[in-house]
């Protein structure tokens, strides 16, 4: 009853549109302006990735509030709040006289992405579908996939035709126009009903005592393990099949598959609730995901069967977002989902942030992309044991 006096009519597709526009201009934008402003800047595109992976941390340490914040009212203000601080961030962005006011304008990003970001919708939805909220996961991560595919070809054609100073400032009044509206009309400005929990939210328990307790902490190492390695190996998949001596086009093709695979890893994940446990499927999509890196990592051709190893990986990677989303809230219930999700969540993103450039570091150290492989699937199978330990004392084993 709560949970449907808390759904807003139209606010899973409007959480869907400001999802797939946020995630379009204040991530998938920068990879493809990167070269552009370095050609015009002379700064350099480590550096620029740099201050982006910064923007990315202080995002998941501020997503911890953020949680809280939500725990106590709705969404409306906060993420609100969230979308203006994207709109400021890209217009300095395009404004940015020198390179420390870029790489600040990517800070200021990171706040407004804790807030606008998958972390706070998990939590909304989470709210508003209770023990349904799978399926709504799903159509808002399978929407919200498809944000690079719509905004990167944007992004490019504004900076041909305008140069990229003017394209950020587009790209600003775009983030302004369709977010905010969308936040403010569509999302709760207070939940129905602080004193009542939400359904399915199980017995009250203490966020700290949970935040701290064993499977807890053995689920964050999980999730940043097998982040780590699909991260690093993927992002860097390019390198990777040009030292095993795939053809560069064929590289590419496979490279963009990784997108193909997570769109169906997210609807097969939407038909395993029902039949499995959430330990059952923690320990499945890891060693799932840990089987592809060690195939990456060993198998040299052909390049086929090297395909069938990316879409797979990216399957794995697709459905971790959703593991990602309903690993807590199917161990320890929904009470206090918002700050338990921002903790859960935060060395994650850390390590996602930092996992694309951990790849080449550690390839450069190794003496070659197959050897980092092989090290990011020694960690996806510690990953796999910690899994096995995510067991709490009101679930059966897997």
């Amino acid at each position: 009853m709560g949970v449907e006096r808390d759904r807003p009519r139209g606010g899973l597709a409007a959480l869907c549109v400001a999802q797939t526009t946020s995630w379009g201009l204040l991530y998938y934008s920068l990879p493809v302006a990167l070269v552009p402003i370095s050609k015009d800047t002379g700064w350099s595109v480590p550096a620029m990735t740099a201050a982006f992976s910064a923007g990315l941390i202080v995002s998941a340490f501020a997503g911890v509030r953020v949680g809280r914040a939500l725990d106590r009212t709705g969404p409306r203000l906060l993420m609100s709040i969230g979308s203006v601080i994207g709109v400021v961030a890209l217009v300095l962005v395009g404004l940015a006289p020198n390179f420390p006011v870029f790489a600040a304008a990517w800070i200021v990003a990171g706040f407004a992405q804790a807030a606008v970001f998958y972390q706070p919708a998990f939590v909304v939805i989470t709210r508003w579908f209770g023990p349904s909220r799978v399926r709504a996961l799903t159509a808002l991560t399978l929407v919200a996939g498809f944000a690079s595919t719509i905004f990167a070809p944007v992004t490019a054609a504004l900076i041909d035709g305008l140069g990229w100073r003017t394209a950020y400032l587009v790209l600003a009044g775009i983030l302004a126009v369709v977010t905010i509206p969308l936040h403010w009309f569509f999302l709760n400005a207070h939940w129905s009903s602080t004193a009542a929990p939400p359904a399915g939210a199980g017995p009250p328990q203490d966020t700290r005592t949970v935040s701290r307790s064993r499977p807890f902490r053995l689920l964050q190492a999980t999730m940043a393990l097998s982040t780590l390695a699909l991260y690093a190996v993927t992002f860097n998949l390019v390198a990777l099949f040009l030292e095993r001596g795939v053809s560069y086009q064929s590289a590419a093709v496979a490279f963009g598959l990784i997108g193909v695979g997570q769109v169906i890893g997210r609807i097969v994940y939407s038909a395993l609730p029902s039949n499995t446990s959430a330990v059952a499927r923690t320990v499945v999509l890891t060693a799932v995901g840990a089987a592809s890196v060690w195939a990456l990592a060993l198998i040299p051709g052909p390049p086929g069967l090297l395909v069938i190893v990316v879409v797979i990986a990216g399957m794995v990677r697709g459905c971790n977002t959703l593991l990602l989303a309903t690993s807590v809230s199917d161990r320890w219930g929904t009470r206090n989902f918002g700050a338990l999700q921002g903790v859960f969540a935060a060395p994650v993103t850390v390590v996602g942030a930092l996992a694309p450039a951990a790849g080449p570091a550690l390839a450069s150290v190794l003496g070659g992309y197959p050897e980092m492989a092989l090290v990011m699937a020694v960690l996806a199978t510690i990953g796999v044991l910690t899994a096995s330990r995510t067991r709490t004392p009101e679930h059966p084993p897997a």
